[in-house]
């Protein structure tokens, strides 16, 4: 194997201490990945740092290394995050000041660039590229002597390169909005960091524009999917074929380049070759959403020895676990999106009824009193692996999904009304949601905007939890409201309407970044920090 000798680093900014008017006292840490030159001397190093991608997207304390926030929890930390910034999650527990997510949902406090909800996505997302970039600078493509192993391997670091551009991507680059202004950073995404970028380069290391960011991501994928032509990863911890065309459909929804996004959602299903999650599975009470079935395309796990009893997804967003902070704040859906829910859709299921609050309605580990006091709304979605809700090593070593077959039916839903006409994806939609989730499901609408928030809405019901439907949102605009009349959100600081989106689905680059790089100078999305404060009446979408 050639192996390219070159010194493969993060942003300078990584390695440097953050200055003294920053809320973070830490330095990026050492040592997250092996140096290309351990990983190219032999194919079984090579594995060994493929395996440790799945196991740092599901490390708590990724970033820091230690117990410094409670949300530096890697990937599962996105899922959180979006179903929050979305406004489908509140906290209604007694003690709901423990969900530090809710700077997503609110932005009332600092969401700006010296916070944490501006550093740890950042940071997060760059180690991911750090790990990828070690692999593909290690392995040089064009040796023809290479084993499917070994060109399998890269082409995994590919894909999931490309997966967490795209999250940098949907995360950072502006959407125009009436509460910020953007102008001055339209259009642009994140500097681009990979297996070629050295030190100096990292110093002053622009922004790159949406076209660029999209060709350079697609390009990982195109090589991804050559490498992987002929090569099964050994488990769905690691991208395969599927999974790249998921990200193509994924990242072309996001481009709006419609054609190409059901091409390729097709693609993804096709090839796959497996079904939804079925309503046994999803309503389980000791293995749903709490270990991988045929629907998940792409999923990472907690090992018991690598997680802590408050850093860990169960204990965050399981509505029966007894440890974290779930226990404490009860993490609910939204009334008004909980009311979207058919009565017929098993979905429906997944949270507790106001009007039919029997204990007999729901399957469940915990006793009826559990239950009958519990809040109206609060998630039982995510359950206890084993049922176990009260030894966290036990109950919390979950798998997590990253991609279900399920996004890749709604992504072609969107897409075929949009390129082939409303009344093809009418068909689209329909067809899924009868045969998988509501049966007497009918959607007849004939408008293509009311068509595309419809299956926005679909998305935000099926993706409750995981995120999956913050890119479309932030794409289509929708508007947000929080303040109506019977609204459960649990104060006044979640009260909020928005016009279009929230102006803090624009994330804010880190503080630490921006003095580090010289080519973000002046460059930087807009503190979006207390534009918007409830509660706002409906209709106003007052600044």
């Amino acid at each position: 194997m050639k192996k390219i000798n070159k010194l493969i680093l993060l942003f300078a900014t990584a390695m440097l201490v953050l200055t003294m008017n920053s809320c973070i006292e830490e330095t990026f840490p050492d040592g997250a990945s092996a140096t290309s030159e351990q990983i190219g001397a032999s194919a079984s190093a090579l594995q060994a740092s493929l395996n440790g991608i799945p196991s740092q997207m599901s490390q708590g304390y990724l970033v820091y290394g230690d117990q410094v926030h409670e949300t530096d929890m890697a990937y599962p930390q996105f899922m959180i995050a979006q179903t929050e910034m979305l406004g489908d999650m509140y906290p209604l527990g007694a003690n709901s000041g423990y969900d530090w997510y809710r700077n997503y949902n609110t932005f009332a406090t600092t969401v700006g660039d010296d916070s944490y909800f501006a550093y740890l996505p950042w940071f997060t997302l760059y180690m991911f590229i750090k790990s990828a970039n070690d692999i593909i600078g290690s392995v040089d493509i064009t040796d023809e002597s290479l084993t499917p192993a070994i060109r399998g391997s890269a082409g995994v670091a590919y894909a999931c390169r490309a997966f967490d551009y795209y999250m940098l991507t949907i995360l950072f680059e502006p959407v125009e909005n009436r509460y910020t202004d953007v102008s001055k950073v339209l259009g642009l995404t994140v500097p681009l960091v990979t297996e070629e970028t050295t030190a100096d380069m990292a110093k002053n290391n622009p922004r790159i524009s949406h076209d660029e960011m999209i060709a350079f991501i697609l390009s990982d994928l195109d090589k991804a999917e050559e490498l992987l032509a002929d090569y099964t990863p050994e488990s769905r911890l690691f991208p395969g074929l599927a999974v790249v065309y998921g990200i193509k459909a994924k990242v072309y929804l996001w481009d709006e380049q419609y054609d190409k996004a059901a091409e390729y959602a097709r693609k993804a299903i096709d090839t796959y070759g497996s079904t939804p999650v079925t309503q046994a599975q999803w309503e389980d009470p000791t293995t749903g959403f709490a270990v991988a079935n045929q629907a998940w395309m792409w999923y990472v796990n907690y090992a018991p020895e690598n997680m802590g009893n408050l850093c860990n997804f169960t204990g965050w967003m399981s509505g029966e676990a007894d440890w974290g902070y779930s226990s404490l704040t009860f993490p609910s859906i939204d009334k008004s999106l909980y009311d979207k829910i058919a009565d017929t859709d098993f979905r429906k299921h997944s949270f507790l009824d106001p009007e039919k609050f029997d204990y007999y309605d729901y399957q469940t580990v915990r006793d009826e009193a559990y239950i009958n006091d519990a809040p109206a709304h609060l998630a039982l979605k995510f359950r206890c692996r084993g049922g176990d809700w009260e030894t966290y090593t036990v109950g919390g070593a979950i798998d997590v999904p990253v991609m279900r077959v399920e996004e890749m039916y709604l992504i072609e839903a969107e897409a075929v009304g949009v390129s082939q006409g409303v009344a093809a994806g009418v068909t689209k939609l329909n067809d899924f949601m009868k045969a998988y989730r509501q049966p007497d499901y009918n959607y007849t609408g004939s408008d293509l905007r009311a068509f595309q928030l419809e299956v926005l809405t679909q998305m935000r019901i099926e993706f409750w939890g995981e995120g999956n439907a913050f890119p479309s949102a932030k794409r289509l605009k929708p508007g947000t409201i929080q303040n109506y009349e019977g609204t459960n959100a649990p104060a006044d600081i979640f009260k909020i309407n928005c016009e279009g989106i929230k102006p803090n689905w624009n994330l804010v680059i880190p503080i630490s970044e921006v003095q580090a790089n010289q080519a973000l100078e002046g460059m930087n999305n807009p503190n979006p920090t207390a534009t918007v404060t409830g509660p706002t009446p409906i209709g106003s979408y007052a600044n």
